[in-house]
């Protein structure tokens, strides 16, 4: 199909996806972690690394937060906007930790004792209050609320705590702020999972408020789920607030975007840009990078899915909504599926770097990046002191 250098280069301008701090830390499996030298260990690493994905990419300005991991009891917040200044971005989604704590084992905001929803609502209230005070909008928490067995867990009762917790939360929101319910089908619960799937997830943010909404994880699904379907819902329902973004082998993978299954994604934009010709309005999603770079070296994991999103959502631009739409109105059906994929499977590598010339950034930002020296010298000064500290096995 011809190419639309004009419209794909107008989308790119206003596209933004926000990275992990979590995402340039070490991690590993339930098995054991594995270390990297050029990893982040510290708030300060994790800002210089998301700095450098938004220097070569240009459209990463935000990092997501991790309470708990990155913002402890005690964090002067003062330092974390002067780490934004010095590194060039700044603090995103906020999101709350009410899962790693031992209190936390049968649950958080559903756990039968009712000092432990307290003690688990309190922070997400403190994390709301965070957020306001780094200017942030988003509040993302996820619950790993459940239970493993039959019949150790009233379901009712967990999910009227779980609303009533949400509504809290909502009432303490500032006026620009937005409370982003997410849910995940299985693990670490086995047996039922207390926000186990977009419905659940949907009635729990209508009940909160109507600064509430879905988040959808790309990687939280059952395979062969058809996320797409469930994106069109949410929007026509308009309550669809965000993405997690990854992709997934067997469940719940955490792998690099578009590694396994780029389609996916593609069909995922191409819904949300349906959406957005027939309402004629850009939707207000938050587009965020959930992903473990077990062993990838992760700036460059980070960089290789943002580039990998930029070409998947150029590619979604291409539709041509008008004949699209007749002929689904016609029931063409090839016609219309071959929308789909002549779009898909345009080259649109070379706009991509006329985008990134344009904007005075280099046509490769992963061979820029590597070109740099960052990792070699990361790597030198962070390998120094993790082998120096008893926590480094």
């Amino acid at each position: 199909m011809a190419l639309n250098s004009q419209n794909v280069l107008a989308a790119l301008d206003s596209f933004r996806i926000e990275v992990p701090s979590w995402g340039f830390a070490d991690t590993g499996t339930r098995f054991g972690k594995f270390v990297q030298d050029s990893a982040a260990s510290t708030l300060e690493e994790k800002f210089s690394d998301a700095g450098q994905v938004h220097y070569f990419t240009g459209v990463c300005p935000t990092v997501a937060l991790h309470v708990l991991w990155d913002l402890p009891a005690g964090t002067d917040l003062r330092e974390v906007v002067k780490l934004s200044d010095k590194y060039g971005v700044r603090a995103g989604s906020i999101n709350p930790n009410v899962f790693q704590d031992q209190e936390y084992k049968h649950g958080s905001l559903g756990n039968e004792r009712p000092e432990v929803r307290q003690r688990a609502l309190d922070h997400i209230l403190e994390s709301v209050s965070l957020a306001k005070q780094l200017g942030c909008r988003d509040l993302a928490p996820w619950l790993a609320d459940g239970s493993n067995y039959p019949g150790t867990a009233n379901i009712r009762h967990r999910k009227q705590w779980i609303a009533e917790a949400f509504r809290k939360v909502h009432e303490a929101l500032g006026p620009s702020q937005r409370l982003l319910v997410e849910y995940k089908p299985f693990e670490p619960a086995f047996y039922h999972s207390d926000i186990g799937d977009w419905g659940m997830a949907l009635l729990l943010a209508r009940a909160a408020g109507p600064k509430a909404f879905v988040l959808v994880d790309t990687g939280h699904h059952y395979q062969a789920q058809n996320i797409e379907q469930i994106v069109a819902w949410l929007l026509s329902e308009n309550m669809l607030g965000g993405f997690h973004f990854n992709d997934r082998r067997y469940a719940d993978d955490d792998l690099t975007l578009g590694s396994i299954d780029p389609y996916q994604i593609f069909r995922v934009f191409a819904e949300i840009r349906h959406w957005e010709w027939e309402s004629r309005q850009r939707a207000d999603i938050a587009y965020m990078i959930d992903q473990s770079h077990n062993l990838k070296n992760k700036v460059e994991a980070m960089i290789q899915t943002v580039m990998t999103a930029q070409l998947l959502y150029a590619k979604a631009v291409l539709i041509d909504h008008e004949a699209l739409q007749k002929a689904r109105t016609e029931q063409r059906l090839i016609d219309a599926e071959n929308c789909y994929k002549d779009a898909y499977e345009t080259d649109c590598r070379p706009v991509l770097r006329d985008w990134r010339k344009s904007h005075g950034l280099a046509e490769d930002p992963l061979q820029a990046f590597r070109a740099s020296g960052y990792t070699e010298r990361t790597s030198r000064e962070r390998g120094v002191r993790k082998k120096g500290a008893s926590s480094y096995a």
